[in-house]
């Protein structure tokens, strides 16, 4: 692995996601690397204004309603473009969601722990609340310390997907009616006879669904997320 192609997608939500921005670009790298954010259809509104902000901060976006007509959630189409660009270049793909905000030393935490590490599929922080304790998605993982290769899935919230990963199974095989691939990913990571690697060490604050605000209703009306999940073909795993 020669570089990090570290990526962001989202969609309006700006405030979160420029925090997640400064947290990257304030981050402690030694290795190679770009940044881009992918723009997934927000509101003219909110592109405008991460264009602007990303301007001063020297961060690259680029708009996914240039490049394709699908509606969002366009994960799958970051995804394979992305998994083009890394194998081009032997990069690993570091993907660091717009609910998350990465401290100083995660990023190459990941990096150093993935290289270190030749079987590495998938390099993972957990993630926590402002209070430093576990939470969603990675509920399953409290008490857990120090580096664990875990058979569970690894979320996309910040992981680091190798190289060997990359070349060991074609994204073009993921399944183009869901909206979600973590939980495939980690699986193809496992079937490759890799590993999945949770660094407890490396922590980040995570705000779930801090994108998808209708998500919240998942803990505060569960009925009525499945149903709006069920009705709308929304979040497919």
């Amino acid at each position: 692995m020669k570089c990090l192609h570290i990526i962001t997608p989202v969609k309006d939500s700006i405030d979160s996601t420029l925090e997640t921005m400064r947290a990257v670009l304030d981050s402690a790298l030694t290795i190679p690397h770009t940044y881009t954010i992918y723009n997934d259809n927000s509101t003219p509104e909110n592109t405008a204004r991460l264009h602007a902000e990303a301007e001063k901060m020297g961060v690259k976006v680029v708009d996914l309603s240039d490049l394709t007509d699908h509606p969002s959630p366009n994960y799958l189409f970051v995804l394979r473009r992305c998994q083009q660009e890394c194998l081009a270049s032997d990069a690993g793909l570091l993907i660091v969601e717009s609910d998350v905000t990465v401290k100083r030393d995660t990023l190459q935490g990941l990096a150093d722990g993935a290289l270190a590490r030749e079987d590495c599929g998938i390099a993972a922080a957990v993630t926590v609340d402002e209070a430093e304790q576990v939470n969603y998605p990675y509920l399953y993982a409290k008490g857990w310390n120090g580096v664990v290769d875990s058979r569970k899935h690894c979320s996309f919230c910040c992981s680091l997907l190798t190289p060997r990963l990359l070349a060991a199974f074609d994204f073009q095989q993921l399944d183009d009616t869901k909206n979600w691939f973590d939980v495939t990913i980690s699986h193809e990571s496992l079937a490759a006879k890799l590993h999945n690697y949770l660094f407890c060490n490396l922590t980040v604050l995570h705000r779930p669904h801090g994108s998808r605000p209708w998500k919240q209703l998942k803990y505060k009306n569960p009925l009525k997320y499945y149903w709006i999940k069920w009705t709308k073909g929304f979040d497919k795993i």
